[in-house]
């Protein structure tokens, strides 16, 4: 399944772009990022099977099991294409929120998107670490 992010803004050089590419580079699964302007732009037109998930102050706060195996059912029910979403400023109308399949939040913090962009990859790779049981992941762990 293709883990596609697609976002508004433009990310260029800093320690946000290194922290995205650091993420992306891990994770096993096919990705794609594609980034639009702040307003206008076409975003890539959505074939069946896609999941969209826009990342909206209004959504849920999903654990990182849980988002794992969210995308593990999408993967097993044969999904295409999981894309993610990350609005502009003003973030996304109820429309576009009827018309997604997920909505998730980080938080009840408002984010700057380019670190919302690196808190999405850095999930990605963790769910997918986590379906591949790989250690790195340990909730509920308790250090001393």
């Amino acid at each position: 399944m293709l883990l596609h992010i697609v976002a508004r803004g433009r990310i260029g050089r800093g320690p946000e772009a290194d922290l995205v590419d650091r993420y992306m580079k891990r994770v096993a699964w096919p990705t794609k990022i594609t980034e639009l302007p702040d307003t206008g732009g076409r975003v890539p037109p959505r074939d069946p099977g896609t999941m969209l998930v826009l990342l909206d102050e209004k959504g849920q706060q999903m654990g990182s099991m849980a988002f794992a195996e969210t995308l593990g059912r999408w993967r097993d029910d044969g999904r295409r294409e999981a894309r993610f979403m990350i609005g502009a400023a003003d973030g996304f109308d109820e429309t576009e929120r009827r018309d997604a399949d997920l909505l998730i939040a980080f938080g009840k913090a408002t984010w700057p998107h380019l670190l919302a962009r690196a808190m999405l990859a850095e999930q990605l790779w963790r769910a997918t670490s986590i379906l591949a049981g790989h250690p790195y992941h340990r909730e509920g762990s308790r250090g001393a």
